[in-house]
């Protein structure tokens, strides 16, 4: 084992993970308001409304990640060419953006739909008497207090998305993994690179992970 072709590799393999972090932070935000909208959705009185969102996260959480990333690489710019009748390449980190915020959201949107019901319900009805509607409720009231109950989830949940992003290497999506996979296949020291890749992955997810535990811990009191 020789780990010291590593250091010469860094810069490379640092602008893969500025990609991954990239796409994690990006599918986080995007994926918690899509989840917060189709929580609403399940949560709203009109049976169609909770249907849709009820049929999006079943069918989300039914499929691989892998075969979604793929999807939008291959076949949404065949769909935007029949809607626009023009080529529209949208380039591989959008696709997996995409991707990752259509899938996460029906993770988020688990999460905060059980936020908003562990609110006792007289709050509801507090606001109500005060004369708000729904929307002045939730976002005043229900929301904010779901959110700090769910905060340490949204954090795991991130992890799991952090760790995730290692699969658009299908798509030749230059991450921190595929970086570092091809530093190593130049100079001929693969495993020491992937060794190494690993670790990284291991210390970030472990450091957030116990970041997680003690938010769990603060929030419980």
């Amino acid at each position: 084992m020789d780990f010291t072709g590593i250091i010469p590799a860094l810069p490379g393999m640092w602008n893969g993970m500025i990609t991954t972090l990239q796409l994690m932070v990006l599918g986080v935000v995007g994926g918690v308001a899509l989840g917060t909208i189709l929580a609403l959705m399940r949560l709203s009185s009109s049976t169609l409304l909770a249907r849709f969102a009820g049929a999006y996260v079943n069918y989300f959480r039914s499929i691989p990640l892998l075969l979604v990333i793929t999807w939008f690489y291959l076949a949404v710019p065949f769909v935007l060419r029949w809607i626009t009748g023009e080529d529209t390449p949208i380039g591989a980190f959008t696709s997996c953006l995409v991707a990752f915020m259509m899938f996460e959201a029906a993770y988020f949107c688990e999460i905060v739909r059980a936020g908003v019901q562990a609110i006792p319900k007289g709050q509801m009805g507090a606001a109500q008497a005060l004369g708000m509607n729904y929307w002045q409720m939730m976002r005043l009231i229900i929301l904010p207090q779901a959110f700090r109950k769910m905060t340490p989830l949204l954090l795991q949940q991130s992890i799991i998305l952090f760790q995730d992003t290692s699969l658009v290497y299908t798509v030749g999506l230059v991450d921190f993994l595929n970086a570092s996979r091809s530093s190593g296949d130049i100079i001929g020291r693969s495993n020491e690179f992937l060794i190494f890749a690993g670790l990284v992955y291991f210390v970030i997810s472990f450091a957030a992970s116990q970041l997680v535990k003690r938010l769990q811990k603060r929030f419980a009191v």
